[in-house]
């Protein structure tokens, strides 16, 4: 074994191959059900976190992790199908906020209600196995 390198066990080993599993899964089912509603993954990630609320270009881009000239051309094509609109900043005029419209919302909305994956594995846990999953989920990613 190189030095500096930890030995994993094989429990951790196997939860981490189960989380990217989960997450591969959830990735399938989401661009699956983007491409139902004519958007690309990006698109519809992008238009799923401004039906929360307004952001500047530059907020969305650390939320998605990618550049914001990246941003600017997905907003853009959201635009022209009237889902996203831009907007002055009411706290700092000289910058924009993309905003979800109400039609984005509304297939914001129809885009997780169709997200089978993310639901019916849940269903079949208790809510107290729900808790303690959520809570230990936030344990890692606050770590």
């Amino acid at each position: 074994m190189a030095t500096g390198q930890a030995r994993v066990d094989p429990v951790s080993r196997e939860v981490v191959e189960l989380i990217g599993s989960v997450v591969a899964r959830y990735h399938e089912e989401y661009d699956e059900a983007a491409a139902e509603h004519s958007l690309t993954g990006a698109q519809a990630r992008l238009l799923s976190l401004l039906s929360l609320e307004p952001l500047p270009m530059r907020r969305i881009a650390q939320e998605l992790k990618c550049e914001p000239s990246n941003v600017t051309g997905i907003v853009d094509r959201l635009e022209s199908r009237g889902l996203v609109e831009r907007r002055p900043d009411p706290a700092d005029r000289r910058v924009k906020l993309a905003a979800a419209t109400e039609e984005g919302r509304m297939v914001a909305r129809r885009l997780r209600d169709s997200l089978h994956f993310a639901r019916e594995p849940l269903g079949s846990l208790s809510p107290e196995e729900r808790v303690s999953l959520r809570d230990l989920l936030q344990r890692m990613l606050a770590g």
